[in-house]
C-alpha cells in the first residue's frame, strides 16, 4: 500500500536517533572510492550480472558495519559493481544470504522492514537534496528525495516520498529460493539502472555527471535476524521495558559512517566517472585536495551545534568553539564566521586561487569561485 504522511512520520520517529543523529563520528573516516567505467552497450536489467561488461567491472570492497572498525565484520558478505553510459548509472550487487525472504510487494512500502539493499546519491556533494533508493528480494522499490539530512531539520518532513526515479529499471536474481525455510540459499543479486536525468534534477548545476566528474554515493544493506517458526521466517524478538520487539537490525555499508546514521552524506564514498570503456583500460582515482578542508569545516559545524545546544546561540570565535588551531594538512586556516541571532555562515579559502568554501548552520557545504 502507499504509505501516508502519518505513517512516514511514524517510521522516521521509529528510526530516531538512527536518521536524525547529530553525533560526530567517533573515529576518523576516509571515504571509499570507486572508478566507474563506461558500459560498451545498454545492459539488460534482470539481476543476473552476466554480460561481459559486468564481468569486466571490479567489485567494491566487501561491506562493513555502519560504525566501521568499532564493530565486528558482518557475518554475511555484500559487495557491488558500478557502470555508466549516456543515459544510466548501473549498479549491481550480490548479497550473500542462506535464508532469502521478503514480504513487501507494493511500491513505496517501507522497504527496510524487510532485508534490503539501499543506494544513496548526492550529485554535488553539498549534503542537501540527495537521493535514496531501497529494494528487497521481491524487487519492490521505494525511492525518495531527501531535501536535507534529518539531523538538520527534524521538525519538517525532509523526505519527499512521492518523488520517483522516472525511467528507472531494476531486477533481482535469486540464487536459491525465496520464503522457503526448508533449504539453504546462496544469496540474491540486484541490478539497477538509475537515469542520469534524475540525478541531474538534484545537481545544483542541473547537468548529468560525465567523464571526470565525481559524486558522493554509498550503499547500505539492512539485515534482520530471523528464526523459523511454524515453517515460516519470523524476526527474532527480545523484551524492551516489558514489551516484545524485534531485535535491532544490522546495518552493513560500503563506506562506513562511524555512527549508526546513514544520512550523513559527508561520509559517503566517492564515485569517479571515467570515459574509458570497461575492460579496455584503467585510470586512477583523483583525490579531492580540498577534502581535508571540507572535513575541518564539518567539524566546525558539529562544534557550532554543540555550542548552540548549550548556549542557545552560535559563536564567531574559534577558541570558544574549541577550535583554536584550525589546522588542515599541516596548514593553518582562519575561517571567517558571520553570526546572526539564529544563523551562521563560515567561509574559508580553497586550495585553488579564488575559491571559497562555505558551510551554514543547516550543514550545507559548497564551493564558490570569485
Amino acid at each position: 500500500m502507499k504509505i501516508t504522511i502519518l505513517q512516514l512520520a511514524l517510521v522516521f520517529a521509529w528510526l530516531v536517533p538512527t536518521v536524525a543523529s547529530s553525533q560526530e563520528p567517533a573515529i576518523p573516516l576516509k571515504p571509499k572510492s570507486y572508478v566507474c567505467y563506461r558500459a560498451s552497450a545498454p545492459l539488460t536489467i534482470d539481476g543476473k550480472l552476466n554480460e561481459n561488461d559486468w564481468e569486466n567491472a571490479a567489485w567494491t570492497d566487501y561491506f562493513v558495519d555502519i560504525e566501521g572498525s568499532l564493530k565486528p565484520l558482518p557475518r554475511l558478505k555484500t559487495h557491488a559493481k558500478i557502470l555508466w553510459d549516456n543515459d544510466f548509472l548501473y549498479i549491481g550487487a550480490f548479497l550473500e544470504e542462506p535464508h532469502i525472504w521478503g514480504t513487501l510487494t507494493e511500491r513505496e512500502s517501507v522497504i527496510f522492514y524487510d532485508p534490503d539493499f539501499e543506494i544513496f546519491i548526492d550529485p554535488d556533494g553539498d549534503t542537501h537534496n540527495y537521493l535514496e533508493y531501497e529494494m528487497n528480494a521481491l524487487n519492490t522499490q521505494w525511492d525518495l528525495l531527501i531535501t536535507k539530512p534529518y539531523r538538520d531539520d527534524v521538525v519538517r518532513n525532509v523526505a519527499i516520498d512521492h518523488w520517483n526515479y522516472n525511467g528507472m529499471k531494476s531486477g533481482v536474481f535469486i540464487d536459491g529460493t525465496i520464503n522457503n525455510p526448508c533449504d539453504t540459499d546462496s544469496g540474491w543479486y540486484v541490478e539497477v539502472a538509475l537515469p542520469l536525468d534524475a540525478i541531474a534534477e538534484v545537481n545544483t548545476g542541473g547537468r548529468k555527471p560525465g567523464a571526470g566528474d565525481q559524486i558522493r554515493i554509498d550503499f547500505s544493506r539492512v539485515e534482520w535476524t530471523v528464526d523459523i517458526v511454524n515453517g515460516r521466517y519470523a524476526k527474532r524478538t527480545h523484551m524492551v521495558n516489558g514489551v516484545e520487539k524485534p531485535m535491532p537490525e544490522d546495518n552493513w555499508v560500503w563506506s562506513p559512517q562511524g555512527v549508526v546514521a546513514m544520512h550523513q552524506p559527508e561520509t559517503w564514498g566517492f564515485l569517479q566517472f571515467s570515459g574509458i570503456t570497461v575492460g579496455t583500460g584503467t585510470e586512477a582515482f583523483i583525490e579531492d585536495v580540498d577534502y581535508p578542508l571540507t572535513q575541518a569545516l564539518r567539524k566546525l559545524y558539529f562544534s557550532q551545534r554543540a555550542y548552540q545546544e548549550k548556549t542557545g546561540t552560535y559563536s564567531n570565535n574559534l577558541k570558544t568553539l574549541g577550535l583554536a588551531d584550525f589546522m588542515v594538512s599541516g596548514k593553518i586556516f582562519r575561517p571567517v564566521i558571520q553570526v546572526t541571532g539564529s544563523l551562521y555562515e563560515a567561509t574559508c579559502p580553497g586550495s585553488a586561487e579564488g575559491t571559497l568554501w562555505h558551510i551554514t548552520q543547516d550543514g550545507r557545504i559548497w564551493k564558490t569561485v570569485r
